[in-house]
């Protein structure tokens, strides 16, 4: 070997552990633009964070296999009207945080059933005040406003109604998040043989199938109360879940992205994801290279008593291992009933900030 290669190929081995330093012990595979991926035996040896939990039971079966995976959560609470009640959730919730503090944060959120009343937005502050000292670090604000809650005249409140801006004036004054999940999927809006993957879902439920009740608040009527609502409210950390509810067009999304700078969202559709990935791979791939440090990785899943731990085990490490595919891979996905399609092999940077560094910079958690 002459010298001038012996010295080049010396560089790159140094160049290469270079690397192996700043991200930990993860194989690399190096690509000829000069960037680093992850491979899919990479998953267990990454710390991840899944921004979008429901945990409505007091057994830790899910906390076992989110350590084992190497992944942080979000514990959401919600003002359902279904499942376990809201102060349920809460106990549950500080309960957990208690005992894993190290491996999970909260979002608690505030009950509107006495909207009308004339201590409603005191006694709210007070709610929201006592659950930031038990621990809660992000306010969830459910689709009951827009979708049921309505006034003495009987008029839908939307999320950009007057009488919350005392709320998010708070939090903005705290410094507190706020995550968001408005409206639903465009689907909801649509004939069942227009949806794109919610036919078996509001064909079952014609209850909660918008279609069929054009008296309620239209799709756009939602979207736009949330995007006045940020208008309003410019300093506001916001996470819109579920894609910000503008999972079928990547366009729109980027739009509020683009208007929004203090707006995340959580990437819980993942179905409408691989199919702009089967559309057109090379303009989903872009976009998030672009918008890499607004997207955060989230599953909206449901721990509740009555699953089976074991299952829920395996079927939650299934669920996790499939999306890190399609995340860092470029290996063949099969999406149901449209076709093949290939993984977005985002590079190392791209995954540790969809999967880990924009979750702490939301939520605030700088220590983690």
């Amino acid at each position: 070997m002459t010298q001038s290669k012996f010295v080049l190929v010396c560089t790159l081995l140094s160049l290469g552990a270079l690397i192996a330093v700043q991200v930990g012990q993860n194989q690399l595979i190096p690509t000829i633009d000069g960037k680093a991926y992850y491979q899919l035996e990479d998953f267990s040896k990454v710390k991840k964070f899944d921004i979008h939990i429901h945990i409505n039971t007091e057994e830790t079966f899910f906390i076992e296999q989110a350590q084992a995976d190497n992944f942080q959560f979000l514990d959401i609470i919600d003002d359902r009207p279904f499942g376990l009640p809201m102060d349920g959730q809460q106990k549950i919730a500080m309960l957990h945080l208690k005992n894993f503090s190290k491996n999970m944060a909260v979002a608690t959120t505030f009950p509107v059933k006495d909207w009308g009343s004339d201590d409603w937005m005191e006694n709210t502050i007070t709610g929201l005040e006592k659950s930031f000292l038990d621990g809660a670090i992000a306010v969830k604000i459910w689709k009951n406003i827009g979708m049921d809650l309505r006034d003495g005249n009987g008029k839908f409140v939307m999320v950009d109604d007057i009488r919350l801006d005392p709320i998010l004036d708070f939090l903005v004054a705290n410094n507190i998040p706020l995550l968001g999940h408005n409206g639903e999927p465009r689907d909801c809006w649509l004939p069942l043989d227009e949806m794109t993957f919610s036919q078996d879902y509001y064909g079952s439920h014609p209850e909660y199938h918008m279609y069929l009740h054009p008296e309620y608040p239209s799709y756009q009527d939602q979207i736009d109360a949330r995007d006045h609502m940020l208008e309003k409210h410019p300093d506001l950390i916001f996470m819109g879940a579920h894609l910000g509810s503008l999972e079928w067009s990547l366009d729109e999304l980027a739009k509020r992205l683009d208007k929004f700078s203090n707006m995340y969202v959580d990437l819980t559709r993942l179905s409408n994801l691989k199919l702009h990935t089967f559309n057109n791979r090379k303009k989903t791939r872009a976009f998030f290279i672009k918008y890499q440090d607004r997207l955060i990785y989230g599953t909206d899943s449901s721990i509740n008593s009555s699953t089976s731990p074991s299952e829920f085990k395996k079927d939650i490490n299934d669920r996790w291992v499939s999306e890190w595919k399609f995340y860092v891979t470029d290996e063949k996905i099969n999406l149901e009933n449209f076709g093949e399609l290939k993984g977005l092999k985002l590079p190392i940077d791209v995954v540790d900030k969809i999967y880990s560094k924009n979750a702490i910079r939301l939520l605030g958690l700088q220590n983690w």
